[in-house]
């Protein structure tokens, strides 16, 4: 009996694993990229310990779809051969595939499968109907396993998807599409930390991370700006970064943890209104770690780029995007069904990031 290979291939993150386990047992960048210390490009490697520091990159998915077939298949093979370590000719395929790929991609895509690795088979899903399926599997006492209808909000690398599922396949003709991602968010925060503290243009990987460890989705922007306007310990959102310095530690860190975390604990009108005494305790509680910190290496503060970058989402005009924002597509993907399916769909919707980086 032949093995089963999960694999996500997005643009910005690779997740594969075996088939039967709930989590991928490799998470690594869909590039190849060139730190300064090397002459050539480079494999990722889920425990690499390179310092990435204005690394360049080669990507080959470019807007969700596939561009470098041969970029791929390299990246594949040392997947395949070195991470997973699983024989493509005795094991079959499950590969996510993009909603509306053109049929010369899944050409590319099938020769690299059959010719290239050898596949026994090859099993392609688009995103929205396994999240479908996994949802109503893991509940199947649920009113979307009774319902077999979901909506799904796909946000990835390149851009996002609101796709209504009705019994296990997607709705082609209800699917609505954003051409922003994570990719557009991650270049939206070196603009505003280049213009505010210091000029990370060139800084993909290390944005990433920041990205992905202090922002969040705001549900009030508005009161959020009136905090993130206030000075020194009444500012909830406040919080530093570190960068890395190349010697003592190549990746970049949170100086303090808890301090990002000061918004997630807060009540609005406690946030509007501070407690004294609740901010005494938490200047406080310093952990001997962040004492530890020299402070005289670089580092940059973020306030409101915390909220305002994932805020893009739902108001890509203020960027002078002609596209509508996240609330309206998901109305006019529910409107494009059939008015039967409209009510459940309104109750049944669900967010899903992938490859989100």
């Amino acid at each position: 009996m032949s093995n089963v290979v999960v694999l996500d291939n997005g643009g910005g993150l690779i997740k594969a694993g075996q088939g039967g386990e709930r989590d991928p047992a490799v998470v690594i960048p869909n590039c190849l990229y060139r730190p300064l210390t090397s002459k050539k490009f480079l494999h990722p490697s889920t425990t690499t310990e390179e310092d990435l520091t204005s690394a360049a990159i080669r990507r080959p998915i470019d807007r969700g779809y596939l561009i470098n077939p041969d970029l791929q298949r390299d990246i594949w093979s040392h997947l395949f051969n070195s991470l997973l370590h699983v024989s493509p000719s005795s094991s079959s395929l499950l590969l996510t595939e993009p909603l509306f790929s053109l049929p010369s991609i899944q050409r590319s895509t099938d020769e690299l499968i059959f010719e290239d690795f050898g596949f026994n088979s090859l099993f392609v899903a688009d995103s929205p109907s396994l999240v479908h399926l996994y949802e109503s599997s893991r509940r199947p006492d649920s009113l979307l396993s009774e319902a077999q209808c979901s909506l799904v909000v796909d946000c990835g690398f390149s851009f996002t998807h609101v796709a209504p599922v009705f019994q296990n396949c997607t709705l082609n003709y209800g699917v609505k599409r954003i051409d922003l991602g994570g990719k557009a968010f991650t270049n939206y925060l070196k603009e505003l930390v280049s213009y505010r503290s210091i000029n990370v243009m060139d800084e993909t990987f290390l944005m990433d991370d920041v990205k992905e460890k202090l922002c969040f989705v705001s549900l009030d922007v508005e009161t959020d700006l009136q905090i993130a306007r206030k000075q020194g310990k009444d500012n909830l959102f406040r919080c530093t970064y570190v960068l890395p310095d190349g010697v003592t530690h190549k990746k970049g860190y949170v100086k303090d943890p808890e301090a990002a975390q000061r918004h997630l604990r807060a009540s609005p009108s406690a946030a509007m209104e501070p407690n004294k005494e609740t901010y005494q305790l938490e200047t406080i509680a310093k952990t001997e770690e962040r004492k530890r910190v020299d402070l005289t290496k670089n580092e940059f503060d973020l306030i409101n780029e915390r909220f305002l970058v994932p805020e893009m989402i739902f108001q890509p005009a203020d960027l002078g995007m002609n596209e509508a924002g996240l609330a309206e597509c998901i109305v006019r993907a529910v409107n494009s069904c059939h008015p039967y399916l409209r009510p459940v769909l309104y109750q049944r919707w669900f967010y899903v990031l992938l490859s989100a980086t």
